[in-house]
């Protein structure tokens, strides 16, 4: 089976899946985020475990899935708790932690767990919140459309990339860090995200046509960083992929790193503009 047949073989039913769990309800969807954070962060750690570097991978874990569990109490059992105070003292209880491991790079250790939530967690939960998020006042419940249309342009956009790029790609877009990116790709995945952002606006009505096209552009070139980000991190540590999860498309990292950076943007633009 070439590369692209299991590209389609895993992307078809994941997207499936996801967009089941964004569609079915908040709780399904805080449960798909949990998900998402454990096996990226596990693949972030791994990856960042090399030359006697040892992330505390139960802490950064704990890190990780926190922010998620207040909001899954409320919306699967409407219990309400507030967890932002244990938030914020398991940085602390890292620190101390290190204290007890023996490690010659404590600072290091510290430095990579802490990037991991930094990296991976902030951008989930902000993603989590662009759910919420609406042009109109009175409009402030769980809305699975934003999500959806917010991958429906990054898919799209990636897809464009991927076959423009393969096929039309000559001029390269950051050689020094991702050989295989090109302008023509980027070019080809931008067309492509702003088609979806013109479809998503017929069907997702939480925002207007002019904020799906500014929330496109935003992914198109945010998601193109995000691209670049990974690259750079896997390229300093002689790593090809982040894992090997998802036949085709390599880690879960790898799926997602786009999401990571461009999601911050789109939420901040939508606090304060929509």
């Amino acid at each position: 089976m070439n590369n692209l047949a299991k590209r389609f073989a895993t992307g078809i039913p994941g997207a499936f899946i996801m967009i089941s769990a964004i569609l079915w309800s908040e709780t399904s969807f805080l449960l798909l985020l949990i998900l998402m954070a454990v096996l990226c962060l596990l693949e972030f750690y791994r990856l960042c475990k090399d030359d006697g570097v040892q992330p505390q991978i139960s802490f950064g874990l704990i890190l990780g899935v926190l922010p998620f569990l207040a909001p899954l109490l409320h919306s699967a059992f409407e219990i309400p708790v507030n967890l932002l105070p244990l938030i914020l003292i398991v940085p602390s209880l890292i620190f101390i932690r290190e204290l007890y491991t023996h490690s010659l790079k404590p600072f290091t250790n510290i430095a990579f767990t802490l990037l991991g939530f930094i990296y991976i967690i902030a951008p989930l939960f902000m993603f989590y919140l662009f759910a919420f998020q609406s042009s109109e006042a009175n409009d402030s419940g769980y809305n699975g459309g934003n999500i959806l249309g917010f991958f429906m342009i990054l898919w799209s956009t990636d897809i464009g990339a991927y076959f423009v790029g393969k096929y039309l790609g000559k001029h390269k877009l950051f050689e020094r860090i991702s050989p295989k990116k090109t302008w023509e790709g980027f070019i080809g995945g931008a067309v492509m995200g702003t088609l979806a952002a013109f479809a998503v606006s017929y069907f997702v009505s939480s925002f207007t046509l002019t904020d799906w096209l500014i929330t496109a552009g935003i992914i198109i070139v945010s998601g193109a960083f995000g691209d670049l980000v990974e690259s750079l991190f896997k390229r300093s540590l002689n790593k090809k992929d982040s894992g090997n999860l998802l036949p085709g498309h390599g880690g879960v990292l790898d799926r997602f790193d786009g999401l990571f950076v461009s999601a911050p943007f789109v939420f901040v633009f939508h606090l304060l503009f929509s």
